[in-house]
């Protein structure tokens, strides 16, 4: 009898907005293969993400609040949506749990990670070389030299940027940031960048 092998990537379709994303299994993890572009809304710069208590959704670069003209950036196109934490929870509390259990702004039957989740997928890869194997290659994206990146998980991170606390964007092409579902306490939450 023939083994079947289960694909280790692969694509599916957000069905509140009709955006096709990529996946890629990593180890024994699911993850999404690029940066979530969901947009129900969007923020001007200088609306204030640190207020813990509102969802606040950016497209790097754009200074508005129409989703048509911001789903029109190249930013968005490349980098998808730049997310608070409150948004990025969806209203969901705090979780240290692997699987996280928590759907948050994700697509239905995902879901945002936990701390305990990107360690996981960290101490599969090597703590000291994670980066480089989720990085894509080459300097298209990432401003050069780039080093270390080998993409060899498929994951493609890209380096999106983000919004500092004082309303200005910075670090596309040097740095990316992604939530987890894991408050560190009142004020903050943990990333990985």
């Amino acid at each position: 009898k023939p083994t079947i092998k289960e694909p280790t990537s692969g694509t599916f379709t957000d069905s509140r907005d009709g955006n096709e994303y990529n996946w890629v299994q990593i180890g024994d993890q699911v993850w999404m293969a690029e940066n979530l572009a969901y947009l129900p809304s969007v923020n001007m710069v200088a609306d204030g993400s640190e207020d813990a208590a509102g969802s606040y959704y950016y497209v790097y670069g754009y200074d508005g609040t129409n989703v048509t003209d911001a789903k029109a950036t190249d930013n968005y196109a490349t980098y998808g949506v730049l997310y608070n934490w409150t948004a990025a929870m969806d209203g969901e509390a705090s979780s240290t749990t692997n699987p996280s259990g928590i759907q948050g702004v994700c697509p239905a039957g995902w879901h945002v990670p936990s701390d305990a989740e990107w360690t996981e997928l960290t101490d599969y890869l090597g703590e000291s070389v994670a980066g480089g194997k989720l990085k894509e290659t080459g300097t298209t994206h990432w401003a050069s030299p780039n080093t270390g990146a080998t993409n060899e998980t498929g994951f493609t991170a890209l380096p999106g940027g983000g919004r500092d606390n004082n309303g200005a964007f910075g670090n596309i092409g040097f740095a990316g940031h992604w939530w987890s579902a894991t408050e560190d306490d009142a004020t903050y939450a943990w990333n990985r960048n």
